[in-house]
């Protein structure tokens, strides 16, 4: 529940702070950063405590780092503004990790 709060939270964070700048389509990107910044959170939440992640006794902001850098790239890899894209979504995802490993 955590990871989809803190993912919800990460996407209208993301999305507002796209709403001054111009796009060809604004609406789809604005949905589209919404969407995969909610999925991070999501996917971070979802993976916690699973035996896999368990066995790694990694820190929870390691793995958030992790799930945000690569859920990441596809977007980085399609608009091509890899800088902003990849470090948001690194950093985001490293605070949703340390959060939902308290």
């Amino acid at each position: 529940m955590l990871g989809i709060i803190c993912g919800l939270v990460f996407g209208l964070l993301a999305a507002v702070s796209m709403l001054p700048m111009e796009f060809p389509d604004k609406r789809s990107a604005l949905l589209g950063a919404f969407f995969n910044r909610c999925g991070i959170g999501f996917a971070i939440g979802a993976a916690w405590g699973s035996p896999q992640l368990t066995a790694l006794h990694l820190p929870g902001w390691s793995v958030g780092v992790a799930f945000g850098f690569i859920l990441s790239t596809a977007d980085a890899i399609i608009t091509k503004a890899y800088v902003p894209i990849l470090t948001i979504g690194t950093v985001g995802g490293g605070v949703i990790g340390w959060l939902i490993g308290r």
